[in-house]
C-alpha cells in the first residue's frame, strides 16, 4: 500500500482515529523511548519501501558519529497509528517517527507526543530543503486557527510550533511510459506536448488494442480530475482562467466557452482508456501497467517505487509532468511538490539531540540522493544542478517537473484557496466519469452540470 488519490481524505480520516485515542494520551505517552544506550536510536517508518534506504543511511551515520540506528517498518499504512496509539500507551515509541507530512504530524503534536523543532529546524538545515515545502510542518497563523475547533483532529496545536521535518516530496499528474512498447510503436523518445502524447496513444493502442492504452485509477473518482483535468485546464487556460473555472461567476466557471475547451482536451482521452479502467483503484491501475497491460498510466512520483515492486525497473519507464498542449497559455507547464512525508521526534526520546543529529544527517545532499535511488523516491533536500547525476534519468525527470515560476507551475495545494467552502471533488469525479471514459454524456452537458454543482456550492455557503 502506498499514497493513494485520496490522500487528503485518507489523512484526514487516520488523523481524527488518531486523535480520539491520543488526546488522553499526553500524560503516559512514555516514561522513555528509544534505544537501549546513549549510541542507540530507533525509527519507525510505515513505508516499506524506505526501509533499506533508511538503513543504508544509518550504517553510513554510525560511520561518521558513532550512534547507531535501527529501522522498523509497520505495514500497512492505516495500521501504522494503531501502533503508535498502543506504543503510547505503554511507553515504547521509537525516538523518531516517519508521518504523512501536515496531518499526522499535527495530530501527535496535539496529543504532546511529537517535540516541537521550532527551534532546531532553521539555517543551514532548512537552507537545504527545497523552498517551496519550508512551511511544511509549521504551525502557522491559519492552521492554528482552524485548530481551535473542538471538532479539529490536531485541537491542541500551538501556534508557530513545528511537529515535523520534511522527508520526501512528490506531486500527482505524473505519466509513466512503458519504453518496450512505445517502441513496439515506432515512438523512441518520451512525449513532449499534449498532442504528442495523444499520438503516442494513438501508436501504441493500433499496435495492441488490447494493452496499449491508458490506466489510472478512476474507481478512485479523483484521479481523472486532479491528476489530470485540472493541470490540463491551468496549462490551456492558465492561472487567472484556471481559477475562474471554480469561482462564483457562472459566466465564467465551467459551464463557460474555457470550461468547454479544457473539458474537450480532457474527453480526447476516451478513445484510449484501457478496457474496466473506471473499476480499478490506483494500485489496481498502477498493477496494470506494471504487468505490461497498458503502455501507459497517470500517477505520482510515488507510483515508480510501486512499479518497481511490481517488477518493473526506472529504466523501464518514461516518467513526465503531464504536458501541455501546443497552443495553450502555459507551454512549459511545471507542477509544484508537496511534503508527503516527514520526520516527528518523539518528544519523550532519552536522546532528542542524537535523534536530531540523524534527522539532520538525512538532509544532507549527498545522503539524500543515495536514500533517493535506494527508494525509488524524491527527496526534499534540494539536489541543485547535480540531480540528474545523482539520481539517475527517471528519478531526474519527474524531479525537474518542480522547475516552474509561479506563472507556470500548476499547484495543487492552492485549490482549495479558490473553491468553494464545501466543494467535493467526489461529485465533480462523478459528473466527469459519466463523459469519459463511460461515454453517457457529451462535453456541453458536462460543463453544464458540473457548473450547476459548482454554483450550489457558492450558494449553500451564502456566498
Amino acid at each position: 500500500m502506498r499514497i493513494s488519490a485520496s490522500r487528503t481524505v485518507k489523512y484526514v480520516a487516520t488523523a481524527v482515529a488518531a486523535t480520539l485515542s491520543l488526546t488522553s494520551l499526553t500524560a503516559c505517552g512514555g516514561s522513555g523511548s528509544g534505544g537501549s544506550d546513549s549510541k542507540s536510536l530507533q525509527m519507525w517508518t510505515f513505508k516499506q519501501s524506505h526501509v533499506q534506504a533508511l538503513r543504508n543511511a544509518a550504517k553510513e551515520f554510525k560511520k561518521e558519529t558513532g550512534i547507531s540506528v535501527s529501522v522498523e517498518a509497520f505495514t500497512p499504512e492505516e495500521a501504522y497509528m494503531t501502533k503508535v496509539q498502543s506504543a503510547a500507551k505503554t511507553g515504547d515509541l521509537p525516538d523518531v517517527l516517519e508521518v504523512h507530512s501536515d496531518g499526522e504530524d499535527r495530530v501527535l503534536g496535539a496529543s504532546g507526543i511529537a517535540a516541537d523543532l521550532k527551534d532546531d529546524y532553521k539555517g543551514a538545515w532548512l537552507d537545504r530543503i527545497q523552498s517551496s515545502v519550508h512551511d511544511s510542518g509549521l504551525v502557522t497563523p491559519e492552521r492554528y486557527e482552524k485548530s481551535r475547533s473542538s471538532k479539529s483532529t490536531d485541537n491542541g496545536i500551538e501556534k508557530g510550533a513545528r511537529y515535523s521535518v520534511p522527508l520526501t516530496i512528490g506531486t500527482f499528474g505524473i505519466v509513466y511510459a512503458n519504453k518496450a512498447k512505445l517502441a513496439e510503436a515506432g515512438i523512441k523518445e518520451a512525449p513532449k506536448t499534449w498532442e504528442d502524447l495523444l499520438a503516442a496513444l494513438k501508436a501504441t493502442t493500433a499496435k495492441d488494442p488490447k494493452n496499449g492504452g491508458l490506466t489510472t485509477g478512476l474507481k478512485a473518482r479523483g484521479p481523472g480530475l486532479n491528476w489530470i483535468l485540472q493541470p490540463l485546464a491551468f496549462a490551456q487556460l492558465g492561472k487567472e482562467g484556471y481559477d475562474n473555472l471554480f469561482g462564483k461567476d457562472k459566466s465564467s466557471d465551467f459551464g463557460s466557452p474555457n470550461g468547454v475547451k479544457a473539458l474537450s482536451l480532457y474527453d480526447q482521452l476516451t478513445p484510449y482508456w484501457t478496457p474496466g479502467t473506471q473499476s480499478l483503484d490506483v494500485d489496481q491501475a498502477d498493477q496494470t501497467f506494471a504487468q505490461g497491460k497498458a503502455a501507459f498510466d497517470v500517477g505520482g512520483t510515488f507510483t515508480l517505487a510501486f512499479l518497481q515492486q511490481n517488477g518493473m525497473k526506472p529504466d523501464d519507464v518514461y516518467a513526465l509532468g503531464l504536458p501541455a498542449p501546443e497552443n495553450g497559455a502555459v507551454t512549459d507547464l511545471s507542477l509544484a511538490p508537496m511534503a508527503l512525508t516527514g520526520m516527528t521526534l518523539n518528544s519523550a526520546s532519552k536522546q532528542p539531540e542524537n535523534a536530531k543529529k540523524w534527522m539532520e544527517f538525512l538532509s544532507g545532499k549527498q545522503v539524500a540522493a543515495q536514500f533517493a535511488t535506494d527508494a525509488t523516491d524524491l527527496p526534499a533536500t534540494d539536489l541543485g544542478a547535480d540531480s540528474a547525476k545523482a539520481l539517475g534519468p527517471t528519478l531526474d525527470s519527474m524531479f525537474q517537473t518542480f522547475k516552474g515560476t509561479p506563472e507556470t507551475t500548476y499547484d495543487a495545494n492552492l485549490n482549495q484557496d479558490i473553491q468553494a467552502p464545501g466543494y467535493e471533488q467526489n461529485d465533480v469525479g462523478d459528473i466527469l466519469a459519466d463523459l469519459t471514459p463511460l461515454k453517457r454524456a457529451s462535453v456541453e452537458d458536462t460543463a453544464r452540470k458540473i457548473s450547476e454543482l459548482n454554483q450550489s456550492y457558492w450558494k449553500a455557503a451564502g456566498q
